[in-house]
Order: C-alpha cells, then structure tokens, then sequence
C-alpha cells in the first residue's frame, strides 16, 4: 500500500495550553525535545497508531491546527506533482536536523493542508568482502634418504 499517513502535528500559539488539554482527555504520553534556536517539539507517543508533535505556531498567519503528514519517496517530486495539479506549495523541502529525513507542506485546491514526509533513506548494505579460502597446504616433498656415504 503506498503513501501511509505516518504523522500528525499541531501547531499552537499555547503549546503548554494544548499539552495540559490534550492529556487531560487521552492517554498520550508527551515528551519535550530540544531542536536547537529555542524551538521546543513534543512528541506524542500515541500507543498504537500514528503518532505526532505538537509544537508553537511559525508564522502568525499560520492556523491552529493539526496537520498530518503522508509519506512519500521524495518529497520535491511530489511537490512538483502537487503544484502542477493546483496546490499551494507553502514549505518547500526542509531536512530535519540528525538525519532522520524531509519534509513539505502544501494547501490543496480545497484549501485543505497535507504534510508530506520523506524519511532518511538507509545507507546501502555494503557487500562483506568475499572469504578468503585458506590456501591448500602443499604436500612436503618426500625427503630424500642420505645416502651412506664412503669417507
């Protein structure tokens, strides 16, 4: 099956307002990380299921809501995709700091928001090098008899 829904993320003005809202009605277990520049992201470990973030507001002009985020194999391809079938491209590719992948954002003809999301791709495995076979021992040549020799 392609293109899961793999994350969904709320973005706030209140960020300590939603957290104290949302676990006073689910059973979700949030935790604070640090991304650097003063941004402070709060994962939602969800059970089973999607799991999410929720984070402060960018931009001023940005909703409050939440966005979720399909997985694609490459998020400017996509991209590309989407704006030539009518969407608002609105972030164009940003990597996320330690690897982890990419992602854009776009506002479809509707007006509706989708994230999309391009996980790091796995380093090739790289081929082990072919064993060695032990080199075959030679025989020992036979050694001769001493001859018994006249002084």
């Amino acid at each position: 099956m392609g293109n899961p829904f793999v994350h969904i993320e709320l973005a706030a003005d209140d960020v300590g307002a939603a957290k104290q809202f949302y676990s006073s009605i689910f059973d979700w277990k949030l935790q604070d990380s640090d991304m650097g520049g003063g941004m402070i992201y709060t994962m939602l470990g969800v059970g089973k299921g999607t799991g999410g973030g929720m984070m402060k507001k960018h931009m001023a002009q940005q909703p409050t809501a939440w966005l979720p985020y399909v997985e694609v194999a490459d998020v400017n391809a996509t991209l590309a995709k989407a704006r030539s079938a009518g969407a608002q491209v609105v972030v164009e590719r940003t990597e996320i700091g330690g690897g982890m992948g990419a992602f854009g954002v776009i506002v479809d003809p509707q007006g509706a928001g989708l994230g999309l999301w391009e996980a790091k791709k796995a380093a090739p495995a790289r081929k082990a090098a072919p064993k060695k076979k032990p080199a075959a021992k030679k025989k020992a040549a036979p050694k001769k008899a001493k001859k018994k020799g006249r002084r």
